[in-house]
């Protein structure tokens, strides 16, 4: 026997539905998954349906539609360009699929695909893109397929190049997270695989670089030469060079940009030089790193605070902005950054002025990383434990009784 030959396949299309009618028959699930799209199109949308679900009902009270509670009749798909066929009625789902057929509209059933003019594909939308999948019969599958070039559009590691997009030069101030290159936000991610320069600290999340194209020119922030200038200056000089060059230029920084970052005084320094710029805030190390390494920073009846500080400056040092004594006070949780090399004298200041020596300390280094290492101590022993297991920058120092809690077992 001849083979038979293959199903056609369906022809993709993207309706312009802006103000043209879209009938509606049903408000049930499936019209409350797919009304919001319709909507989003600028569709002229009549909903048919004696009853609806609360958040088709809001759809209709807000006026984004118009809603005639009633049962389908012959004649509703009168003028209209296309049709979504989702009531319970098998009978009424029938009729009104023959009605689309005799006026030429394109309609969807969702009880019976193989009846319908017209298929739903798995989309989603990125960045001005719609992404539409089809797989026939396979909706689970459309759906997986959808996801992944959402998330890789989204993420960067699918890349997209815009070609009839004007390229608008600028600087994004990026966080980067604790460390993790998972961690950084899918915005943060985005903009720096549309880079074509990354001038990076060294307590960004290294890995991301090597994922960057080979015409992405990364600067380490570090090696700046910083000549007659102080190294902030030169790094805020070399932002404004690149991007006056045409450059689409992202500064990745660890943790947020506004947090201890000094990404404040590189988006004035851009906007004194009539940069455009852009803030995409970061996972801070103040909350993920404690937490990663077991530690809530507050708890039900243990801290409803918790104040985060620098430790970069001695208590003792007449440039010291934090007040000391008042923090003492707190029965809350502190977070200390930048405090490794001060760790013994901000734990003598913190006791002498009140804070409990027995009060639990945990130091954190290399917080997310596969390098991540916890050391335990009370506030009385911090400073030598701290030197005793040559604990490094960047480190993370949490006091306060949260550290005595034990995290839950972690699933394998």
């Amino acid at each position: 026997m001849a083979e038979s030959a293959a199903e056609p396949s369906a022809y993709p299309v993207g309706l312009r539905l802006s103000g043209r009618r879209v009938v509606v028959l049903g408000a049930g699930q499936v019209a409350q998954r797919r009304l919001p799209a319709l909507l989003a199109a600028g569709a002229d949308v009549l909903l048919i349906s004696p009853s609806a679900t609360p958040s088709v009902e809001a759809m209709a009270d807000t006026g984004e539609l118009r809603w005639e509670r009633r049962r389908y009749r012959p004649g509703d798909l009168d003028g209209a360009w296309y049709a979504l066929i989702s009531t319970d009625d098998p009978e009424a789902n029938a009729a009104a699929s023959q009605e689309a057929e005799e006026r030429r509209v394109w309609a969807v059933r969702s009880d019976d695909a193989e009846a319908a003019t017209a298929w739903t594909p798995a989309t989603g939308r990125v960045e001005g893109v719609t992404v539409a999948v089809l797989t026939g019969r396979d909706p689970r599958r459309s759906a997986a397929v959808r996801d992944a070039v959402v998330e890789g559009l989204r993420d960067g590691t699918l890349a997209a190049p815009h070609h009839r997009r004007p390229h608008t030069p600028g600087v994004a101030l990026v966080g980067g997270g604790p460390g993790d290159p998972d961690l950084i936000t899918v915005r943060g991610r985005r903009l720096l695989a549309e880079a074509d320069v990354v001038i990076a600290d060294r307590l960004g999340p290294r890995d991301l670089l090597a994922e960057l194209p080979p015409h992405v020119e990364v600067i380490d922030a570090a090696k700046i030469p910083y000549g007659r200038f102080m190294a902030q200056e030169a790094i805020n000089n070399a932002l404004i060079e690149h991007a006056k060059a045409g450059k689409a230029v992202v500064r990745l920084k660890g943790g947020d940009p506004f947090v201890f970052g000094r990404g404040m005084e590189e988006a004035q320094a851009l906007a004194d030089a009539g940069i455009p710029c852009t803030v995409v805030p970061g996972i801070s190390s103040t909350i993920s790193v404690p937490g990663a390494a077991g530690i809530p920073v507050t708890h039900r009846g243990v801290a409803h605070e918790f104040t985060v500080v620098s430790g970069h400056v001695a208590p003792d040092d007449g440039r010291s902005l934090v007040d000391w004594a008042a923090l003492a006070t707190l029965r809350g949780t502190l977070v200390v950054l930048m405090g490794v090399e001060n760790s013994a004298a901000i734990a003598a200041k913190l006791i002498a002025c009140g804070r409990p020596a027995d009060t639990p300390a945990a130091v954190i280094q290399e917080g997310t990383t596969a390098a991540q290492r916890r050391v335990d101590a009370t506030l009385a022993t911090l400073g030598e434990t701290v030197r005793a297991e040559g604990i490094r920058p960047p480190a993370v120092i949490v006091i306060g009784d949260v550290v005595a809690l034990t995290p839950p077992p972690i699933a394998g």
